[in-house]
Parts: C-alpha cells; sequence; structure tokens
C-alpha cells in the first residue's frame, strides 16, 4: 500500500499542474495533476507535501491545508492512499514576489517530472485528468471541510466512487 501526498497549489485564481510527460514509466503518462509524491520512511504527510513540493518546483510552502485523503484501489496499479493539500501561500527562492503579481507573468518552475503550467481554475476541466479527480477538485472549489473519498479504477475507466465530507 503505498502512500503519497498531492498539493494544488494557488495562485491569482489558478493551480500549478503538471502535465506527466518526462517518466518512462509514470501510471500517470499523458495526465494533469497537482504536485506531489511519495512518502519517505517515517514522514508525516505534511513533511512529505512539503518536500515533494520543494523537489519538484523549488518552491517553499507557508501556507497549505490537509484536505482529505483519497484511496485509490486500481488493477493496474494496486492501491494508495492519497494526502490531499490545498496551498495559497509559498516562497520562491529564485523569483522575486512582485512576479506572482499577475497570472500572465507567473514564473513556471522546470521539473525533471513534467512539464508544469499555471492553469486558471476555470480551465482546468478541459485538461486531460483522471476522471476520478474531477469530484474531488469541485469539492476544493466548493471549499468543503475535510473528506475522504474512495475511487476504484480498471485502468483508466473509473468504475466506483464514494466520499464523506466531515463537517
Amino acid at each position: 500500500m503505498r502512500n503519497t501526498t498531492l498539493c494544488y497549489i494557488e495562485k491569482n485564481g489558478a493551480y500549478l499542474m503538471m502535465l506527466r510527460n518526462k517518466k518512462k514509466v509514470d501510471e500517470n503518462a499523458g495526465k494533469w495533476i497537482g504536485v506531489g509524491g511519495k512518502f519517505e520512511e517515517g514522514e508525516s504527510p505534511e513533511e512529505c507535501v512539503c518536500r515533494e513540493v520543494k523537489e519538484e518546483t523549488g518552491l517553499i510552502l507557508t501556507d497549505y491545508q490537509f484536505r482529505g485523503v483519497l484511496t485509490f484501489v486500481s488493477d493496474e496499479w494496486g492501491t494508495e492512499y492519497m494526502h490531499l493539500f490545498t496551498a495559497t501561500g509559498f516562497e520562491d527562492p529564485k523569483h522575486d514576489a512582485t512576479e506572482y503579481a499577475h497570472f500572465e507573468n507567473m514564473p513556471v518552475p522546470d521539473c525533471e517530472e513534467g512539464e508544469l503550467r499555471w492553469i486558471l481554475k476555470e480551465k482546468i476541466e478541459d485538461l486531460n485528468l483522471w476522471e476520478g479527480d474531477r469530484p474531488f477538485l469541485k469539492l476544493l472549489a466548493e471549499d468543503a471541510p475535510f473528506f475522504t473519498m474512495r475511487l476504484q479504477y480498471e485502468g483508466d475507466r473509473l468504475v466506483k466512487s464514494d466520499s464523506k465530507v466531515y463537517e
């Protein structure tokens, strides 16, 4: 059973999204996802998300929130517990904060795992997403409190999903 994190970093009405297009073997190949990765031994979800975001983007999270736990069950890739975060604050050691003042000019970090791009939140639905990402992105957009969600896949096809929102 894998434990991973996924973070949707928000600035100026956009999320920093990654097109997974650089690794030879990648269950997310061709899909747009947030930023994150696998836990290292002994890490908490918060430690993992901060480390993964820094490794993949160079950004240092300063304001983030644990939003939910997603259970992915796949006939091809096994089972994964994904710890979902959103972030609205970060430091960028390579760029001045003023460079983030307007959506059109925001810097895009380089990443070894895929192509990063700031995507306006209202355009996220137009991307090639995992089918099961749409319901939890909707919960994020509604600013739902903490939630759990179970997503069952056969190949790339979502065959079952259920969720519980905790008030």
